[in-house]
């Protein structure tokens, strides 16, 4: 395979963003593989999914947002901590800052090199990056299940703990009397999955299984165009399954065997690009995908950091 521009670093043309009300006063921002972001409003306050790269840019979502309401932020959902959805957290003014309480201990401990690493991988997303006044720190975080009532009929939001998936702190956001799920990235909707921090076979399994047994039926993934009606949520689920057991069964058929990690990367790029390979993001995310569950399948349980350095090197290791 010939040699490919540094991860997404060569991905600079804008993408057309799409503003979509999924139920009344649901709301959800798409772009094109780009990371989604969404909104709920309360009787009388906002509670707001995901916050961008940076100010700037999601000063540009919540420009869309208040043409629809004017109610202040009092929660701002993080869904887990890479740098492309929470360092633009300063545009909302929120009250309350919401994660779980693993992300806020994988913050402290790989923020600042997870900031580097994802500016160099994806620079387009960081507009105007001077605007960010340094880490997102959750004011307010929990271990199993957080319910915030909404007020008036609008029932409850209600954010869970899945299990380990994407990250270790991944939480999803679930609407039960609109039957709408935030997934975060433990679901992309046509769009490849990134696994460079994941546990993937609890991910695969356990997880997937809670996400499943909620039964939403408006699904909006971490990436990828809103999956609407039971048929497209039960296909988003299983395309993301499907992608983390075929590249478990590609990396760990290598490994047994005394392989090498660049073979690995070949067999799951074999395995896995026919049905994924024009998909959102898929050739930038697979080298680290592939060096993350060779790791895995050397022993290694939790996530190494990822840093601007061990970026390159892996890249240039495997592409």
């Amino acid at each position: 395979m010939a040699t490919k521009p540094f991860a997404s670093s060569a991905d600079l043309a804008p993408k057309d963003e799409e503003f979509v009300e999924l139920a009344e006063g649901v709301y959800a921002l798409t772009a094109e593989g780009d990371p989604n972001v969404g909104a709920i409003e309360g009787e009388d306050f906002l509670v707001c999914v995901e916050a961008r790269a940076t100010p700037v840019a999601a000063r540009r979502w919540l420009r869309m947002l208040r043409e629809r309401t004017d109610k202040p932020v009092r929660y701002l959902v993080l869904s887990h901590y890479h740098a492309v959805r929470t360092l633009g957290a300063s545009a909302f003014g929120a009250e309350q800052v919401v994660a779980h309480e693993r992300t806020r201990a994988l913050i402290a401990e790989r923020g600042e090199e997870d900031w580097a690493s994802e500016y160099g991988r994806m620079p387009r997303l960081f507009e105007e990056p001077g605007s960010i006044p340094g880490l997102t720190w959750p004011t307010l975080t929990f271990s199993d299940r957080l319910t915030i009532p909404l007020g008036g009929d609008r029932g409850d939001l209600e954010l869970r703990y899945c299990g380990r998936g994407h990250t270790a702190g991944d939480i999803v956001a679930w609407l039960p009397s609109r039957r709408v799920l935030f997934a975060g990235d433990l679901v992309e909707s046509r769009a490849a999955l990134y696994t460079g921090d994941a546990f993937h076979d609890d991910w695969a399994t356990s997880t997937l299984d809670n996400v499943a047994a909620l039964g939403a039926e408006v699904l909006v993934g971490g990436r990828g165009a809103v999956a609407r009606g039971k048929a497209e949520v039960d296909a988003a689920i299983a395309q993301s399954r499907h992608f983390l057991d075929e590249l478990r069964r590609a990396v760990g058929a290598v490994h047994r065997r005394g392989g090498t990690v660049a073979e690995a990367f070949t067999a799951a790029h074999r395995a896995l690009a026919p049905r994924y390979g024009r998909w959102p993001i898929f050739e930038h995310c697979l080298p680290f995908d592939v060096q993350r569950y060779w790791d895995e399948c050397e022993g290694v349980d939790w996530p190494r950091v990822w840093t601007a350095e061990r970026d390159r090197e892996v890249w240039a290791a495997l592409r």
